[in-house]
């Protein structure tokens, strides 16, 4: 189908496609491998991975750092609550607001899983020469930039 300007689409050649495919293969490679070892959705590593690094973050704060709406991470953090992985403490200051960290067993998976990960990704990038992972890294950046400004 053609639009008013008569060109047409090709979606395998469209950058957004391209890019959302690319990273629902990664996120499934990924979230197969978590879900089969540890019992963790996808949403529920990013929460985890999000507090492994920043500690005693909001939920809005997970938001904000994974790109999740509110409800995947919600669900997400119940999940993780539930299996004792997360702890929720109200905030000293501010009552109104939850803090969440890892638990000791929360903190033993995301203490397994990080070297997975970085093993994951060198895997993933190995088909790039140094220049090029620097280049794919500075051009990422560049994106991400322009999208929060559209």
């Amino acid at each position: 189908m053609q639009n008013r300007l008569g060109e047409a689409l090709v979606l395998d050649g469209f950058l957004p496609y391209r890019l959302s495919v690319l990273t629902n293969h990664v996120s499934s490679a990924l979230a197969s491998r978590y879900a089969e070892d540890f019992s963790l959705s996808a949403a529920e590593w990013r929460v985890m991975a999000a507090l492994g690094g920043s500690a005693g973050l909001s939920a809005s704060e997970v938001c904000l750092r994974t790109a999740m709406d509110k409800v995947q991470v919600s669900r997400a953090v119940a999940n993780l609550v539930e299996n004792g992985r997360v702890v929720r403490r109200a905030d000293a200051e501010d009552g109104r607001v939850t803090r969440l960290t890892l638990s000791a067993a929360g903190r033993a998976v995301y203490d397994e899983i990080v070297p997975r990960a970085k093993e994951f990704e060198a895997r993933l990038v190995s088909v790039l020469t140094s220049e090029e992972q620097v280049a794919l890294d500075a051009i990422l950046k560049k994106l991400t930039r322009s999208v929060l400004s559209l």
